[in-house]
């Protein structure tokens, strides 16, 4: 695979690395214009009529991405992904939920008639677009760059954007079977979905991860439960544990994002799954982000299990300390560049730990 992305083999290793609780990736979340001329003259597409244009066209977006891709900065362990994602959590809308369109993200809505039947619709019109658009965009990409799986998410997040969370956190109390099954159910449909999405976009086994941007030498994914801040550990060991398992289980490499303070308390149960990976961390609002020594601690915790970890929205200054107080192995250090020459920057720091 010949990409646009100079350094790849070196970047591989970094993440084969990491996946194996070694060394340290120094990459961002999405990217950065590059400087000087684009990788390729790629013509750019003409501005999009509307919003629904712009997520939802295949055509136009993966003359978008393709455009975009050429002109990236690939430094670093940044890597070469187009972004198809269309939502947080869009396994929902191949389940009936419904996609609407934003200028920065895509909102997605209850299904109206949900009846509690988790039913996979080969005809869904939203399964249709996942599949058109990764299909023009591997079409559009010869190699240079990798495409994207979408963000689908699973479990009780999924179920939470078909039904609406009040009506999920009732019904592990009131139905907590029924809960079950449907849980079980979503799991089964993810599973076929995946996998017919990791055919599409994989090139020689190997694929990329939107969401947080991740690379792996077979099928990868982000997995998560969002909604576990409103339950109990003893809820989380029963409605989410066993299902995420499942995917670790199923799925080469993984990684929980792990996401807001309510959320720590899960943590125990989320480091008891053993062919679990490595885990993101999130602040949330109005914290201190990735690099605050605030979280030193945490990191310590999950390293300490067996896990890598990722550390996100870290800045210039953060990166020695954090090294310095966590270690130099299993680190991904996501930190948000501003230009080339902050990667660069970065690049000198790193290397003295590598």
């Amino acid at each position: 695979m010949q990409t646009w992305k100079l350094n790849f083999e070196e970047t591989k290793q970094h993440y084969l690395d990491w996946w194996d609780h070694k060394g340290i990736v120094l990459s961002m979340w999405e990217h950065i214009p590059k400087d000087g001329d684009p990788y390729e003259n790629v013509p750019p597409p003409p501005p999009c009529k509307d919003w629904n244009q712009f997520w939802f066209d295949p055509e136009w977006r993966s003359d978008y991405l393709h455009y975009t891709m050429s002109r990236n900065s690939y430094l670093a362990d940044i890597l070469p992904i187009a972004n198809t994602q269309l939502g947080p959590g869009s396994l929902a809308s191949i389940l009936g939920a419904e996609l609407e369109a934003r200028e920065d993200t895509i909102w997605i809505r209850e299904k109206p008639d949900f009846d509690g039947r988790i039913v996979f619709d080969e005809n869904n019109k939203w399964w249709k677009l996942h599949k058109d658009l990764l299909n023009a965009c591997k079409a559009k990409s010869q190699g240079k760059y990798l495409v994207g799986c979408p963000d689908l998410v699973e479990g009780l997040d999924v179920l939470a954007s078909l039904k609406g969370s009040d009506n999920v956190l009732m019904d592990l109390v009131m139905n907590p079977e029924e809960t079950l099954r449907q849980l079980q159910d979503i799991n089964t449909v993810y599973f076929r979905v995946f996998d017919e999405i990791y055919d599409i976009i994989n090139v020689d086994g190997e694929m990329g991860f939107c969401y947080f941007s991740l690379w792996a030498p077979g099928k990868v994914t982000k997995l998560q439960a969002d909604l576990s801040i409103m339950i109990s550990e003893e809820d989380y060991r029963t409605f989410c544990q066993p299902f995420l398992r499942e995917q670790c289980n199923n799925i080469d490499y993984t990684l929980y994002h792990l996401d807001g303070v309510d959320a720590i308390r899960h943590l125990g149960a989320v480091l008891e799954i053993e062919n679990l990976k490595a885990v993101q961390w999130t602040p949330g609002y109005g914290q201190p982000q990735g690099g605050n020594p605030q979280w030193y601690d945490l990191y310590k915790r999950i390293l300490a299990s067996g896990k890598s970890v990722m550390i996100n929205w870290v800045t210039l200054d953060e990166i020695a300390p954090l090294i310095d107080n966590i270690g130099n192995q299993g680190l991904h250090i996501n930190v948000d560049f501003k230009s080339e020459k902050d990667i660069e920057k970065a690049l000198k720091i790193v290397e003295r730990y590598r």
